[in-house]
C-alpha cells in the first residue's frame, strides 16, 4: 500500500488529492513543520535523504518529487484515468503542464517568499526580477486558462492537480488575484471538487484552501 508522508502545508497535499480522484486506498504518515523555521522536521531525513515532502513509499521503492510522484502513480495504479492517450497533442501539453509547475510557475513564487520572510537583499531585486517574474508568468498562465476550462482542454487530468499549488499561492493573494479572474475561477473549481475535499479531511491543516482573496 502506498504511504503519504505528508508534511503540513505543503505540496504532499496534492498528492493525496490524486489518489483520492483515483480511489486509491493509502495510508499516511504526518510531519509537522518547525514552527519558527517552517522547515521539514529532519525526521523526513530518514524516508528520503534531502527530508522533503512529498515523498511516497510504496513497498519497497521510494519516488520523491511531485511530478514524478504523480507520474509513478498514474503509470502504476492510473489505468488510463486522469491523463491524455499518449502520442495526442493533448499529452504533449499534459507533459508541458506537468513539469511547468515546479520548473517555471513556482520558482518566482519561492523567490518571492524567501526574500519577504528572511530580509534577504533589497526592494530592488522584488522591483526589478522577481515581481516581474511573477507578473510574466500568471499573466501567461490567466490566457492559458482563457482557452479552455482546464489546463489540457475541458477534461480535468492530473495536471490540474500539480498546477493546483502554484495557483492556490496567488489566489490567496489580492494584488495578484484581483486582474486573473481565470486564475480564481480555476482555483474555486478544484475546490469544489468532492475528491479535494476528501483530500483535506484526510490531510489536516492547508492555509492554500482557506477561501479565496
Amino acid at each position: 500500500m502506498i504511504v503519504v508522508h505528508h508534511l503540513n502545508n505543503s505540496r504532499s497535499q496534492r498528492v493525496l488529492w490524486l489518489l483520492e480522484e483515483l480511489g486509491i486506498e493509502y495510508e499516511i504518515k504526518f510531519y509537522e513543520r518547525d514552527q519558527k523555521t517552517m522547515l521539514a522536521p529532519t525526521s523526513l531525513r530518514e524516508i528520503h535523504p534531502l527530508g522533503k515532502s512529498p515523498v511516497i513509499t510504496d513497498a519497497d521503492l521510494t519516488v520523491a518529487e511531485s511530478g514524478a510522484i504523480i507520474e509513478y502513480i498514474l503509470d502504476r495504479y492510473g489505468n488510463g484515468r486522469l491523463i491524455p492517450p499518449s502520442g495526442t497533442p493533448e499529452r504533449l501539453r499534459y507533459t508541458y503542464w506537468l513539469h511547468y509547475a515546479e520548473g517555471s510557475a513556482m520558482p518566482p513564487l519561492v523567490m518571492n517568499l524567501v526574500f519577504n520572510n528572511f530580509g534577504i537583499g533589497d526592494s530592488s531585486v522584488n522591483d526589478e526580477f522577481i515581481a516581474p517574474q511573477i507578473k510574466l508568468h500568471f499573466d501567461y498562465i490567466e490566457g492559458e486558462l482563457n482557452k479552455s476550462t482546464w489546463f489540457v482542454g475541458e477534461e480535468f487530468t492530473a495536471a490540474d492537480i500539480q498546477m493546483s499549488f502554484p495557483l492556490e499561492i496567488v489566489a490567496m493573494q489580492a494584488e495578484l488575484i484581483s486582474s486573473r479572474p481565470k486564475i480564481k475561477q480555476f482555483t474555486e473549481r478544484i475546490h469544489a471538487r468532492p475528491a479535494y475535499e476528501r483530500a483535506l479531511e484526510r490531510g489536516g491543516k492547508y492555509d492554500f484552501a482557506k477561501s479565496i482573496q
